[in-house]
């Protein structure tokens, strides 16, 4: 009976330990995506290391298509940050809507979206 046991045991684990390794290639091979990543479009800081206080942000949809431009001064931007990141994609996708609702070709103006310096 014991002998019976021990290469039936030897089973079950090595095809537990298959099992396991298939699931972490598995996941493995699913990157995840950050929760700041936009799905309509990118955005583009600019600044000048002579101005840093200076910005130009510049909104695009994922046709490379420029959408939406505002310049910022007297504000320190640091775009390694998630929470300026989660706040460019919430104006990114407010730019979105509002340019494919606009029925004239060319980006928004800052008179008719000035939405950058309200929440930054």
């Amino acid at each position: 009976m014991k002998q019976r046991i021990k290469p039936l045991l030897a089973l079950i684990v090595l095809t537990l330990i298959s099992i396991e390794s298939l699931a972490q290639q598995q996941r493995k091979t699913q990157p995840s995506i950050p929760r700041w990543v936009p799905e309509k479009g990118y955005w583009v800081t600019k600044t000048n290391i002579h101005f840093p206080l200076d910005h130009l942000v510049s909104f695009y949809n994922n046709d490379h298509v420029l959408i939406y431009e505002e310049t910022l001064k007297g504000v320190k931007l640091n775009p390694k940050k998630r929470k300026l990141k989660m706040k460019l994609k919430k104006v990114l996708e407010a730019a979105v809507i509002a340019w494919e609702a606009k029925k004239t070709p060319g980006p928004l103006s800052t008179e008719e979206f000035g939405l950058v310096k309200s929440v930054l």
